[in-house]
């Protein structure tokens, strides 16, 4: 590739990045809120069209109220913030420990931490387990899959992060008379702020739209909203009524969208410091 080319692709990559941006967000994103935006005939057959009349404040309140949202947004409270703040304490603490003692041992455990980020967890395998354990079909049980998960994505993160941080700060503590844990609780946690808020927006993302594992663990028994969607969804009332269906979708995301939106900057800075470091 000569300069010429080099230069035209660098005034087109601009473009470039915007069409795939369109294409792969912009335009699930538009078939949603129009679709929720349209009356049951008009949404029968999902397409790209605006509506001719705007119904969604309406489907979005027949949502509210029929779809029983509230009770489903409980439910995923219940499990979604146990497990985020389980996942981030323990997920910490044990990267704090992988990142300042390097060793062979917490060289091969290190390994095996993050491995959990490429091999799927053997869902038959934990269903059978949290039975005999008598946590089927139970939070708690469902709070500890989702903590087993995405260790492996907090680990990662906060492990490479910490290891950006001067070791001298630590030993100042210790010969103040500090011990491991207030170490960790006062100099070290502190500074884990920006890459925490990362690995939190992430687990948020996956817990809260999670319907795969909560199907097969907890099987209903704890109403979460894809739960919810999937329930109504396959009810008689919501049986090809594509407006009410998407109406849902939209009032699921939201919550995420704002926090995204609010905590996209923390994103990036947690990623480039954590994982690129």
């Amino acid at each position: 590739m000569n300069a010429s080319d080099t230069r035209l692709w660098r005034l087109m990559q601009p473009a470039v990045t915007l069409v795939l941006v369109v294409v792969s967000i912009g335009v699930p994103l538009w078939l949603v809120v129009v679709t929720a935006g349209k009356s049951r005939g008009e949404a029968l057959n999902p397409d790209l069209s605006l509506p001719s009349e705007w119904h969604l404040l309406d489907n979005l309140r027949q949502v509210w109220t029929d779809g029983e949202v509230l009770s489903a947004s409980l439910g995923s409270l219940l499990v979604v913030v146990p497990a985020v703040l389980g996942v981030l304490l323990f997920g910490s603490m044990a990267a704090w420990i992988l990142a300042r003692r390097a060793t062979r041992l917490n060289a091969v455990l290190y390994a095996l931490a993050i491995s959990g980020i490429v091999l799927p967890p053997a869902v038959v395998t934990v269903v059978l387990l949290l039975r005999q354990l008598g946590l089927a079909g139970t939070a708690v049980g469902m709070i500890g899959v989702y903590m087993g998960i995405y260790m492996s994505t907090v680990i990662f993160f906060v492990t490479g992060f910490v290891r950006t941080i001067p070791s001298s700060l630590e030993e100042a503590a210790q010969m103040d008379g500090a011990g491991p844990m207030k170490v960790f609780w006062l100099v070290v946690l502190p500074l884990l702020r920006p890459v925490l808020a990362t690995a939190t927006i992430l687990v948020c993302l996956y817990v809260w739209n999670d319907v795969f594992y909560a199907f097969f663990v907890i099987g209903g028994r704890v109403d979460t909203l894809p739960l919810n969607l999937f329930r109504v969804a396959s009810a008689g009332l919501y049986l090809n009524n594509w407006h009410l269906i998407f109406a849902y979708v939209v009032l699921m995301s939201l919550p995420l969208i704002a926090v995204f939106a609010i905590a996209q900057r923390k994103i990036i800075s947690g990623i480039t410091s954590g994982a690129v470091k």
